[in-house]
């Protein structure tokens, strides 16, 4: 008889019967399952295997990166990251003054008065920011005097400017007592004395400043522009701002003055290899600047060659197609070329303002029959009248009158321009000659208020 054997499935285990803490664990387990599957889906618990998420930034790392964007050349994004920076540590007084440093010299970058104006009034809140926070850093005091003295120019401060010339020495002697070796503090010195006529002073003081230290780019700046407003040392304002430019190499404005210097040297072709360096310095950081172009075109003007200065103020338009300063700078290409009728709706934009499509008709962009749909939405604001801006007000004022016929009613926004001249520069008598010669030309032409 044989033996019987088991069913196979349980040939090689032994038979158990059903264990009641096994059960109790897998409902358990079950039920952990669950839970977390339903934790990740409403997104309370990370799902795995997922990228890590970016860290917040901190103070620190936007305040490199403007130091970073400024070395570079990227002066607006270096403001930029400050700002984040002084939100991110609005207690951090070394952020707020290096902030009002670099808003100061964008400055530089602008083109209107009222641009400048505004953007040196932040530098001023960001510097006072820096001395309430910490009211014994000299180089805060150092860079509170810079705002204050660049802002002084009667141009931007109006009747006010004495008073932020005696401010800006007020912060400098500050800065001066609390560190007597600070070389910001001792250069910004250098150029208060310099808004004062205080010729002397202005270069001992410069000349200190590089001596103190022979790396810093504000020193040889400052320096420089020492130089160049002592009048006829222009060859030595150049080698001032070119080791300016050996410090930081990517400071387009520091190339404009070089420029600036060799074209009063009467050097034009140098002149314009610097301005178009400044031109490609930008190109390079994907930097809208009309400024070297504008700096191209006058040269050009001044030579004579007004076909190749008028392109370049096209090509300055095609950065800041808002600008009426760049309209201006067109008008009066147009207008030293004898293009008078050409001068006459570029002005027209500058001063008076135009719609959208005039000012796209002034850059050649459109016609009279262009669909409206079609046309750039550039509605220029014009110019309001300063010292900067006179110049165009009454050149815009003698082409007028030079071009008057009796259907164009030229001579009568003439007078009006005229008027508004009057208010502000009737003890001007340079100014106030041109605008009487003009207005005798109305009056033979029976045009009178």
């Amino acid at each position: 008889m044989g033996i019987k054997l088991p069913d196979d499935k349980h040939l090689f285990r032994g038979q158990r019967g059903d264990n009641p803490i096994r059960i109790y664990f897998l409902v358990f387990f079950i039920l952990i399952g669950l839970f977390i599957f339903r934790e990740v889906d409403a997104g309370s618990i990370q799902k795995p295997f997922l990228p890590t998420q970016t860290p917040t930034r901190t103070a620190n790392s936007f305040a490199f990166e403007g130091e970073t964007n400024f070395q570079g050349g990227k002066i607006q994004a270096a403001v930029e990251a400050y700002r984040k920076a002084a939100e991110l540590e609005p207690n951090n007084s070394t952020i707020w003054a290096e902030l009002a440093r670099i808003q100061t010299y964008s400055a530089n970058l602008l083109t209107t008065d009222a641009q400048k104006i505004q953007r040196l009034q932040e530098a001023i809140q960001s510097a006072e920011k820096a001395v309430e926070l910490n009211p014994e850093d000299s180089t805060a005091f150092a860079i509170l005097s810079l705002t204050y003295d660049w802002y002084s120019n009667p141009v931007y401060s109006g009747a006010e400017a004495d008073d932020y010339v005696f401010k800006a020495e007020q912060a400098s002697a500050k800065a001066l007592q609390l560190d007597s070796e600070n070389v910001l503090a001792v250069a910004f010195r250098a150029e208060i004395y310099m808004r004062q006529l205080r010729y002397r002073e202005a270069l001992d003081f410069a000349e200190r400043a590089v001596a103190m230290d022979n790396t810093s780019f504000d020193a040889y700046r400052v320096y420089g522009f020492v130089l160049e407003s002592q009048g006829g040392r222009y060859d030595e304002a150049i080698e001032a701002y070119k080791k300016a430019t050996e410090i930081n190499p990517n400071l387009t404005f520091l190339y404009l003055s070089i420029g600036v210097n060799y074209r009063e040297l009467k050097q034009y072709d140098t002149a314009l290899e610097y301005f178009a360096l400044a031109a490609k310095i930008n190109e390079q950081n994907e930097v809208f600047d009309p400024i070297p172009y504008l700096a191209i075109a006058r040269t050009y003007s001044q030579i004579g060659e007004f076909f190749i200065a008028a392109r370049n103020v096209m090509r300055a338009l095609e950065f800041t197609p808002q600008d009426p300063y760049v309209y201006s700078q067109l008008g009066l290409v147009y207008f030293r070329s004898r293009n008078y009728e050409g001068s006459i709706p570029a002005f027209a934009c500058a001063i008076d303002g135009c719609t959208a499509l005039e000012s796209c008709i002034v850059r050649q962009d459109c016609s009279e029959n262009t669909p409206e749909e079609e046309i750039p939405p550039y509605e220029i604001v014009g110019l309001p009248l300063t010292e900067n801006t006179v110049v165009f007000y009454y050149t815009y004022g003698s082409v007028l009158a030079a071009m008057h016929r009796n259907d164009t009613g030229f001579c009568e926004r003439a007078l009006v321009v005229f008027d508004t001249i009057r208010k502000d520069f009737n003890n001007n008598d340079g100014v106030m000659n041109i605008v009487r010669t003009s207005e005798e030309i109305c009056a033979s032409n029976g045009v009178t208020r």
